[in-house]
């Protein structure tokens, strides 16, 4: 495993992400708190794109989980059955919005804990969530950070929680609200899994990726 970049190399390397994108955007499109569950919900095992078609229209509709207890599960079906997965989906999106309309009065919870209490949500959807509509530094996971942590030396881990912690750990604070959108988007678009594109990657000179592209 890449050993743990330098502190001073990490801050010029969130330094040069913070200059080329100063507010890093997440993928999926959402109207609200409850739509953000419902679409990162959706996102697992799924591309944002294929997420955003599916929910496009069902989002103008529904954006509350009462509106989509109205709904009914057959007719969710219909709107998400492009998505991976998406009967065991649906199941859970119709759980987790009872369970907010019963428990939380409708209302998204604003704890990790309790937003780990919902079906089909995890802890990386949980940190999406705070992330994204609290703002607050929590990091989420997915395969892209773990590659781009691991290759590069900025945050290696032999799992996510190790990633996790290792963002937490030695990312400059003044960079950890948006870290995890930068990895992301890098890994996305920049370092892919099967062909990074390091001749034209902006931290090609500090990255520990010892098999760099020509």
């Amino acid at each position: 495993m890449v050993k743990q970049l330098p502190y001073q190399t990490i801050h010029e390397i969130f330094a040069r992400f913070h200059a080329a994108e100063p507010e890093p955007k997440g993928e999926l499109n959402h109207t609200n708190a409850y739509t953000l569950v419902v679409a990162v919900a959706l996102s697992a095992q799924a591309t944002d794109v294929g997420v955003n078609k599916a929910t496009e229209k069902l989002f103008q509709i529904v954006d509350t989980p009462q509106k989509m207890l109205d709904l009914g599960e057959e007719r969710l079906i219909e709107h998400i059955k492009t998505i991976g997965l998406y009967r065991n989906k649906a199941k859970n999106v119709m759980k987790l919005s009872r369970i907010l309309v019963e428990e939380y009065g409708g209302v998204v919870p604003s704890s990790r804990a309790a937003l780990q209490g919902l079906p089909g949500v995890g802890r990386k959807t949980a940190n999406v969530v705070l992330n994204m509509w609290w703002h607050y530094p929590a990091q989420a996971v997915d395969t892209h950070i773990f590659r781009v942590g691991n290759r590069s030396g900025i945050c290696p881990g032999k799992n996510v929680d190790a990633v996790e912690r290792a963002i937490e750990d030695n990312i400059p604070v003044e960079f950890q609200q948006h870290a995890h959108h930068w990895l992301i988007l890098h890994g996305r678009y920049k370092c892919k899994a099967r062909k990074p594109g390091c001749p034209t990657c902006l931290i090609n000179d500090l990255c520990a990726f010892e098999e760099k592209t020509e």
